[in-house]
C-alpha cells in the first residue's frame, strides 16, 4: 500500500506596500517591480496594500497596474479588491494566519505568512513601526529591524550615530517642531547664523522623509520661510544642511551568508532640468546615474568600506543604500543611508548590484532567503 505523501508547501511571501507617508506612490511602483520579479515556482505571494488612511487592503496581484503611467502615480485604493475590506495580521507569535474581513461578512482565512517583504518608504513603514508589529507577530521580514529602521529614517539621529562611529558627516542644523511653532523668529535666527558660518545656499528638508520629497534648495533669506513650510508639510521636524560641493556617489550594501558586502558605486551626475536630484528627476524623468562611478580603484575601495561601516554602525540587516559626497578635496562625506531604498529596476540600488553581478530577480530572492533564515526578537 503506497503512502500518500504531500509535497511541502512553498514559503508564503506577503508583499506589503503603499502606506500613509508621502512616498505612497513610489512604494506601489517598487512593489510592482518586486511582484514581477519574485519566482512564483519557489514562493507563494500575497500582495497587501496599505491605503493612505492606513487600511490594510487585499489587492490585485497586478504589477502592470502599479507603474507610473503618463506621469500619473499609482495608488493602493485603485488596486484594492474592495473599498471596505481589511487584512488583519495576528499579533500572536504562535499564529501567522492572515485574515480578511468585509463588514457584515464572516472573516476569511488567507493562510499563514512565512515572511513579509515590506516595500514601504517613509513614516509608518520604513521607520520601525511596521517592523515592531512584525516582531510582535513573530513574522520574519526583509530588511532592517526596529532600531536600525528608526535611526535610518531620522536623519538627525542617523548623523549622530555616524559621528559617534567616526564617520564623516557634513554640517547640519535641526529645527524641532516646538522651536518653529513657539518662536519662529529664534528658529529663523538659528538658521541664519548657520548660513553665516557655512554659506548659502542651504537645503531645507524633512528630518524623517525620503524620495527627495519636501526638499528645497534655498539661495537666500527670502526663500527660507516657504522652504520651512514645505518641509513641515511632510514632517514637523526639519533638517538644514549646507551645500557640499562635490560629486554625488552612492553605494549599495547587501547581506550575504558571510556578512554584508558593498556593490560597485554609482555617480549621480548634475541634473540639467532640475535644481538638484529631486523627486521628479528620480522617478518621473528617469534616473541617469553612471554605474559604475568613474572614481578610480582607490576611491571605490574607500566608499565600499565606508558604506559597510555605515551599515554596521546603525545595525542594519538585509540591505542599505549609502549616499555620499566626494568633495573637491577628495574626501568622502556620508549624507545618509536608506534602509529600504528605491527598488524599481531603474533605481540606483538594483542597478549597482546588477553591475556587481547580482540580477534583479536574484537580488529579490537573496533578500527573501536572508529574512527566512533570521528569527524575530533579540538577535
Amino acid at each position: 500500500m503506497s503512502e500518500n505523501t504531500q509535497s511541502p508547501r512553498k514559503p508564503r511571501v506577503a508583499v506589503v506596500f503603499g502606506g500613509r507617508s508621502s512616498e505612497h506612490a513610489i512604494s506601489v511602483v517598487t512593489a510592482g517591480a518586486v511582484l514581477r520579479a519574485i519566482d512564483r515556482t519557489k514562493y507563494d505571494v500575497l500582495p497587501i496594500g496599505i491605503t493612505t488612511d492606513g487600511r490594510w487592503a487585499l489587492t490585485a496581484d497586478a504589477p502592470e497596474r502599479m507603474a507610473i503611467a503618463d506621469r500619473a502615480l499609482p495608488n493602493v485604493s485603485d488596486l484594492a479588491e474592495s473599498e471596505q475590506g481589511g487584512v488583519v495580521l495576528s499579533v500572536d507569535p504562535a499564529n501567522r494566519e492572515v485574515v480578511y474581513a468585509e463588514p457584515g461578512s464572516v472573516p476569511k482565512a488567507l493562510g499563514e505568512v512565512d515572511v513579509v517583504f515590506p516595500m514601504l518608504h517613509g513614516p509608518y513603514g520604513e521607520d520601525g513601526t511596521l517592523q515592531g508589529l512584525l516582531e510582535l507577530s513573530g513574522v520574519p521580514y526583509v530588511g532592517a529591524g526596529v532600531l536600525a529602521s528608526a535611526v535610518g529614517q531620522d536623519k538627525e539621529y542617523m548623523k549622530r550615530v555616524f559621528t559617534s562611529f567616526g564617520l564623516p558627516v557634513g554640517p547640519y542644523e535641526v529645527i524641532r517642531p516646538r522651536e518653529w511653532e513657539q518662536n519662529p523668529a529664534a528658529a529663523r535666527k538659528k538658521i541664519v547664523e548657520f548660513a553665516a558660518e557655512h554659506g548659502w545656499p542651504l537645503f531645507v528638508k524633512p528630518a524623517r522623509g525620503g524620495s527627495s520629497m519636501g526638499i528645497t534648495k534655498v539661495d537666500d533669506l527670502s526663500g527660507l520661510d516657504e522652504a520651512i513650510e514645505e518641509a513641515r508639510r511632510h514632517d514637523p521636524k526639519i533638517l538644514v544642511e549646507s551645500l557640499l560641493r562635490g560629486r554625488e556617489i552612492e553605494c549599495g550594501v547587501l547581506e550575504f551568508e558571510d556578512g554584508p558586502r558593498a556593490s560597485v558605486p554609482a555617480e549621480i551626475p548634475p541634473v540639467t532640468d532640475h535644481d538638484f536630484y529631486d523627486f521628479e528627476a528620480k522617478y518621473i524623468d528617469s534616473a541617469s546615474g553612471i554605474v559604475p562611478a568613474p572614481i578610480g580603484d582607490e576611491a571605490t575601495a574607500e566608499i565600499q568600506r565606508l558604506a559597510v561601516a555605515a551599515y554596521e554602525a546603525v545595525s542594519c540587516e538585509g540591505l542599505v543604500r549609502a549616499d555620499f559626497f566626494l568633495t573637491e578635496g577628495g574626501e568622502f562625506v556620508i549624507n545618509e543611508i536608506n534602509t529600504m531604498p528605491g527598488f524599481t529596476p531603474i533605481s540606483m540600488y538594483p542597478r549597482m548590484w546588477q553591475e556587481s553581478g547580482v540580477s534583479y530577480p536574484e537580488l529579490v530572492d537573496r533578500l527573501i532567503q536572508a529574512a527566512l533564515t533570521r528569527s524575530t526578537g533579540l538577535r
